[in-house]
């Protein structure tokens, strides 16, 4: 607190002092070279020292805005990103679809296809069937005689 009073008591502050100091601790010349932002402008009769208090203030909210700004055009490039990648997702999701649909239809062919190959089998048995029985019935017909017989010919 002692160096405090004796700031405020002091009445000789270097204002040209000051304004090197601030000028050989920014990396990129005279405060002059930075312009200030158009949203700001001096007021008459502020000391010299409130100009740049003010000035370096307003200078790195300036800057934090301006990387504020960068993380935006981060963002619209992560959503450009996300909306690329939510197409391709839509793509793999329609040929999903398209992959499904042809096999519930592979599935549909495949379904027929056994049933009619399951009524011609039956059909065949039926048809062998009634073959056998005009056989037996035709054996009858002719060799009344050998209805019962195993063997042929006794």
């Amino acid at each position: 607190m002692n160096g405090i009073e004796q700031l405020r008591k002091s009445t000789d502050v270097n204002l040209a002092r000051l304004e090197a100091d601030v000028t050989e601790v920014r990396p990129d010349g005279t405060l002059a070279s930075i312009a200030l932002p158009d949203y700001v402008e001096h007021q008459e009769g502020v000391p010299r020292v409130g100009t740049l208090s003010a000035e370096a203030v307003v200078r790195d909210h300036e800057a934090a805005a301006k990387e504020i700004e960068a993380m935006g055009a981060e963002l619209i490039e992560a959503a450009k990103k996300c909306e690329a990648m939510t197409a391709e997702v839509h793509d793999a999701i329609a040929f999903m679809r398209d992959t499904a649909a042809a096999y519930r239809e592979e599935a549909k062919k495949i379904f027929k296809r056994i049933e009619a190959c399951a009524l011609f089998t039956q059909d065949v048995r039926k048809t062998c069937e009634d073959v056998r029985r005009r056989m037996m019935e035709g054996n009858a017909t002719y060799y009344p005689s050998r209805q019962g017989d195993t063997k042929d010919g006794e």
